[in-house]
């Protein structure tokens, strides 16, 4: 996303580093959070959103994100990634090990 974000729209803070975490350390580890122009802190596909919205490349995709139907079906997808993120971790740390 780093690389996508051409116009440096986008602020990216390692919640794992920085001491000034808005919520509770292990809750902003456990998901995605992003704030759209100083707005609410938004969770999970809705935080996604806001930063694809930020990325010309993605905007059109973070604003069909904005109906309800395709946020829902996003934050579905967004659950089940959850689930399969540790087995993606471990998979990548044990691949970079046997660089």
């Amino acid at each position: 996303m780093r690389r996508l974000d051409t116009r440096g729209a986008i602020t990216f803070v390692d919640a794992s580093r920085d001491a000034t975490c808005p919520l509770d350390r292990a809750a902003m580890l456990a998901r995605f959070h992003a704030r759209e122009n100083g707005g609410p802190l938004l969770s999970g596909a809705a935080a996604f959103a806001a930063m694809w919205r930020a990325i010309p490349l993605l905007r059109p995709l973070g604003l069909l994100a904005r109906n309800r139907t395709a946020a829902s079906l996003l934050e579905r997808l967004y659950l089940r990634f959850l689930h399969v993120r540790p087995a993606m971790q471990r998979w990548l740390t044990h691949r970079e090990t046997r660089s």
